[in-house]
């Protein structure tokens, strides 16, 4: 699984549908999560991912340090499913989404994601698993962090 984290000051997410855009998801400051599920992901990654969502320490104490994570601020997650993110650019000028998870089984794992952050005590707002979404972030900083569970 392949998470790119940004803190943010704010996100709203928008679902956009025939007849235009309607807002799904909205939060203050926190973390908006770009989610990529992998083929071989398995419960183990998601148990990983939820951990590093709610105790990666990116938010800046009173020394100007970053040592807090988003429970410590009180912040919210919005959790955005994003095939892309699985993707490779290794190979010519088209990315490659072989790894990608199929959507009919990652859309199971992106919603245990879900449940996984939301038990680890952080509200979480998410997309629409395969809508086309516009995300809009006010990133903080700016703060992006690239997790990879093959990487643990």
């Amino acid at each position: 699984m392949r998470i790119v984290v940004q803190r943010v000051i704010g996100a709203t997410l928008g679902v956009v549908e025939d007849d235009g855009e309607r807002e799904h998801a909205r939060i203050g400051a926190g973390l908006v999560a770009l989610v990529g599920v992998e083929k071989d992901d398995t419960p183990a990654d998601l148990a990983w991912g939820a951990d590093k969502l709610v105790n990666l320490r990116i938010f800046e104490d009173d020394a100007g340090k970053m040592n807090l994570s988003v429970l410590d601020v009180k912040g919210a997650v919005l959790l955005v499913p994003n095939f892309t993110v699985a993707g490779s650019s290794r190979k010519g000028r088209r990315p490659s989404f072989d790894t990608a998870m199929a959507p009919t089984q990652a859309e199971g794992f992106v919603q245990e994601l879900v449940s996984l952050v939301r038990a680890n005590g952080a509200p979480i707002e998410s997309g629409v698993f395969g809508a086309h979404m516009r995300v809009r972030i006010e990133n903080d900083g700016p703060v992006t962090i690239w997790l990879d569970s093959r990487e643990r």
